[in-house]
């Protein structure tokens, strides 16, 4: 264990509960397989260790697993280290890109979504009619069982590399990979579109649909208008993609509405936190409990909005304005 901490770099041994997260179990786990699987095929079948080019092809693939683990292990424990003074909160971050999008990439990021789907569809096409065309002098079907004659495989023209149960099976895992690639990812481009033509996110939608309700509950017989709605799907479009590739406008500033200003979503995001605060109840942390194991174990009386349910206690006094809630006396 010291040489491994002399050579990994991290602060003390708890470090180590950083392995135990689904991401680093998924990760590791890829490196495991197919690192396993590359040397196991290289040994057996593919360049013999006793030959030159088999020790040195050998020897690199034990070097890039060693390279692998060593940089990440490193990025996982040293961490990105901290931010400086006036760092701001990050837009929308992706952890398939491991990166945030807003306003530079949003249209590369939606012509990924596309493309995606797009070449999976051409992947899945090929999977199945190479697993078609493989199998189809192989199987016949008869009226209570399936015969397959494996001396097909054997008759001219025969491929370079014989089409197995191996090969089968990994035709048929991609496909499923590439048919959930394309359900999940053209989904989210469908719902990424949605967002462009309205010129809306979701977040601002939920906005406007919470200001609707405040208008609704108290009778104000205001009317809001979404400021960035162009108005039309065409001109909202063009706000993302464009001929140049460059989005319009710096980022700060956007095109609004005929009778709407840059602070009107401002304004009434105002308003709605306002309204919260009059609706608010305040409640006070009675114990530090982070939810990580087990939170189910914390039984008793349910307080809407809180889970675990013994964490909280509905506080008697308001600090701020010096007064007592719900007509209880303060003990002094």
């Amino acid at each position: 264990m010291g040489t491994f901490c002399s050579i990994i770099r991290f602060e003390n041994i708890y470090e180590l509960k950083r392995l135990c997260h689904w991401g680093p179990i998924i990760a590791l786990s890829v490196i495991a397989i197919c690192s396993a699987m590359a040397i196991i095929d290289a040994v057996l079948w593919y360049w013999p260790l006793d030959t030159t080019g088999g020790s040195i092809n050998f020897i690199m693939l034990i070097n890039w697993t060693i390279m692998i683990l060593y940089n990440y292990f490193n990025a996982m424990f040293v961490g990105p280290g901290y931010v400086p003074v006036g760092w701001k909160p990050m837009d929308h971050h992706c952890p398939w890109i491991n990166n945030c999008c807003g306003f530079q990439n949003h249209a590369s990021f939606t012509l990924f979504l596309l493309l995606a789907p797009l070449g999976c569809i051409h992947a899945a096409f090929i999977f199945v009619m190479t697993m078609y065309t493989q199998l189809y002098n192989r199987v016949s079907f008869g009226w209570s069982s399936v015969k397959i004659d494996m001396s097909a495989a054997r008759r001219d023209p025969r491929p370079i590399i014989p089409f197995e149960l191996s090969a089968f099976a990994a035709s048929l895992f991609a496909l499923g990979l590439a048919l959930g690639t394309t359900l999940a990812v053209g989904m989210l481009f469908v719902i990424q579109m949605k967002i462009i033509l309205r010129n809306k996110t979701s977040i601002e939608s939920w906005i406007e649909e919470k200001a609707k309700d405040r208008i609704q509950y108290y009778q104000t017989k205001e009317a809001f208008v979404f400021p960035y709605d162009l108005g039309s799907k065409w001109d909202n479009f063009k706000q993302v993609f464009t001929w140049s590739g460059n989005p319009e406008g710096d980022g700060l500033e956007w095109p609004i509405r005929e009778g709407c200003h840059q602070y009107s979503l401002t304004i009434e995001q105002l308003k709605q936190k306002a309204d919260k605060r009059v609706r608010s109840v305040r409640y006070q942390a009675i114990e530090d409990y982070n939810g990580a194991c087990c939170p189910v174990t914390k039984d008793g009386e349910r307080i809407r909005g809180w889970f675990p349910r013994k964490c909280v206690e509905k506080c008697l006094y308001d600090s701020e304005s010096d007064q007592l809630l719900d007509g209880e006396k303060k003990a002094r």
